[in-house]
């Protein structure tokens, strides 16, 4: 199989994490892609042009994060990521956080292209208030839990974005259900070998 990825991706590192904690570390080729540039690999299995993309060993094209992220947990080994019994509360988790992500992710790039006075538009306001709504609710709802869950994973990479593209946001101080809770990821292999770069 191979994964599509870069870097700097919130979303390529929610997928290579799982991929990680499913077993998959040595079956992946990891493809590193450009999806600011005519990247024709990319293109040929995602034509938004848009990472990560996870290419079965079928062929089959899987793009954006948290579908890649149930393909691997639903074929790979260990725990589960989703168990029934907890999936609503999971999926809460994870949908939140994964809106941190792209509030988090579209705020850097509409400043890399029009500079940070774009924060001032409308929809750089909406940006930056979600932003602070989603941490104390986060801060509230997240629980610690003896095994890992896909909530866990995706809180713990949007909270390591904002550290590395937004640190004036420094929830660490504000939130310490979040602070504790990122600290443990960081302990796991799947963090240390993903970090933003």
């Amino acid at each position: 199989m191979q994964l599509l990825l870069n870097r700097t991706s919130p979303y390529a590192r929610v997928a290579r994490v799982v991929a990680i904690e499913k077993g998959y570390a040595d079956k992946l080729v990891l493809v590193w892609s450009d999806p600011w540039n005519e990247d024709a690999h990319l293109l040929r299995h995602n034509p938004v042009r848009r990472v990560p993309v996870l290419v079965t060993q079928d062929g089959v094209s899987i793009a954006e994060s948290l579908l890649i992220a149930l393909y691997l947990n639903q074929t790979g080994d260990g725990d589960n990521l989703l168990p029934p019994e907890h999936s609503a509360s999971i999926l809460h988790l994870t949908g939140l956080a994964q809106g941190l992500i792209d509030a988090a992710f579209t705020t850097m790039i509409t400043r890399k292209h029009h500079g940070k006075e774009i924060d001032d538009s409308v929809l750089g306001q909406r940006r930056l208030q979600a932003i602070a709504r989603i941490l104390p609710v986060l801060n509230e709802d997240c629980t610690s839990s003896a095994s890992l869950t896909l909530a866990d994973i995706v809180i713990a990479v949007a909270l390591d974005y904002l550290a590395f593209r937004l640190p004036e946001v420094a929830w660490q101080q504000q939130y310490p259900a979040l602070a504790e809770l990122h600290a443990r990821m960081l302990q796991r292999r799947s963090f240390a070998e993903t970090v933003f770069s």
